[in-house]
């Protein structure tokens, strides 16, 4: 089967699974669908193949790794070197930049050019997407504060946001990822791949959003620019990121402990009563799914499996079993599965997101708690979309 053949099977699949939840069909705008759509095929394919996208990609890529350097730097100094000795290899090379790279995002936000980036680019995705400049400025700057960080910026006009925007900010907030996350993805994945799904999983989430959730908003609901910036000084700033880096880092270390202690419990009960793991069972419910998209047959049993494991799991425990079979798939296919991978769309995003919306408004909260399941089915139709796109540029 050729891979248009399979882009166009996947597109059916997710159009189908998504008009299946939608609650008002009549208000799908199918020009504003097929217009992000063909922009999110050729941002591939200009990342992917052109020599100036290439480029971009590299220069970030580069970027990262002098971020990830300096990173290194502090945690050698405070661990001793460990890490060069191989110790404690994946917290200190891989969480512990987190926090370097949340100061850089907190001293860009201090001086206002973060603030700018994301009403400049929400402004210009507002005009291709058919959305309000709400949905547009919450899903750059989900990607730059991160999935619970990012709804603090809205603090002051969460309790007048409708239910139906507040289901659309929280998809962009699980379909997308953190910058200061990214870094500790490239050290695992194809940093290209890594870049690559950033900008799909943003349009991806707009096409399922709009077949899924579709409004109509007058110029009176559409909700004024964000104040992005709070008055503190300097030094109030770089405390208050560096912990916040930190706090993220041991969130996703206990995560960590956690989910793959029980996922080993899990694969071991399955063995003993069933013979066959957890994790194969898993592969074989996402099989179709990997097959879809694009994975070679004989490799998507393994590729679903690790799918799977995100979802039920989060994308590092996905990413590091992605490391252990690496050597069995195709270049082809771990690059469809990196596109995958870089997303929080997964069971325990919806602790973190709910749980962030409480603590600012109960209200909306306990809303958001409502629409959980709805959540991770929506965002995991956002990962296919990404990889199907990223697969048909691909081959």
């Amino acid at each position: 089967m050729s891979s248009i053949t399979h882009f166009i099977l996947a597109l059916i699949v997710v159009v189908f699974l998504a008009l299946l939840i939608c609650q008002d069909r009549k208000s799908i705008h199918i020009n504003y669908i097929v217009q992000l759509l063909i922009i999110e095929i050729l941002l591939a394919y200009f990342l992917l193949h052109s020599t100036v996208g290439l480029v971009c990609i590299k220069e970030v890529t580069e970027l990262f790794k002098k971020l990830l350097g300096f990173a290194g730097q502090g945690a050698d100094f405070v661990f001793g070197g460990m890490s060069e000795k191989n110790l404690a290899f994946f917290f200190l090379r891989v969480l512990c930049p987190i926090v370097f790279i949340s100061v850089v995002i907190g001293i860009l936000q201090y001086i206002k050019v973060l603030p700018y980036v994301i009403r400049i680019i929400g402004t210009i995705l507002s005009k291709v997407n058919g959305m309000g400049k709400l949905e547009s400025f919450n899903a750059v700057s989900s990607l730059i504060f991160g999935q619970s960080e990012n709804f603090i910026a809205y603090k002051n006009i969460l309790s007048n946001i409708s239910e139906k925007r507040m289901y659309t900010m929280s998809i962009t907030a699980m379909s997308t990822t953190s910058m200061s996350i990214v870094g500790s993805y490239m050290t695992m994945l194809d940093a290209k791949f890594v870049v690559v799904a950033l900008v799909l999983n943003m349009f991806s989430t707009f096409i399922v959003l709009l077949l899924v959730n579709p409004y109509d908003l007058s110029a009176s609901e559409d909700l004024d620019l964000i104040n992005f910036y709070q008055r503190q000084n300097f030094f109030e700033m770089l405390s208050e990121y560096i912990l916040t880096g930190f706090k993220i880092a041991i969130i996703i270390a206990a995560m960590l402990i956690g989910f793959i202690a029980l996922l080993a419990a899990v694969n071991g009960l399955f063995i003993a009563i069933f013979g066959v793991s957890f994790q194969n069972v898993l592969g074989y419910c996402f099989y179709p799914f990997a097959w879809i998209i694009g994975v070679p047959k004989h490799e998507a049993l393994q590729v679903g499996m690790i799918m799977a494991i995100k979802l039920v799991s989060n994308e590092f425990v996905a990413m590091m079993e992605l490391q252990n079979i690496s050597t069995k798939l195709s270049r082809y296919s771990k690059s469809i599965l990196s596109i995958f991978l870089v997303s929080f769309a997964n069971l325990s995003s919806i602790g973190i997101i709910s749980g962030a919306i409480k603590g600012i408004n109960e209200r909306q909260g306990r809303v958001v708690t409502r629409f959980s399941m709805k959540l991770i089915y929506c965002s995991t139709l956002v990962s296919i979309l990404s990889s199907a796109v990223a697969a048909l540029v691909l081959s």
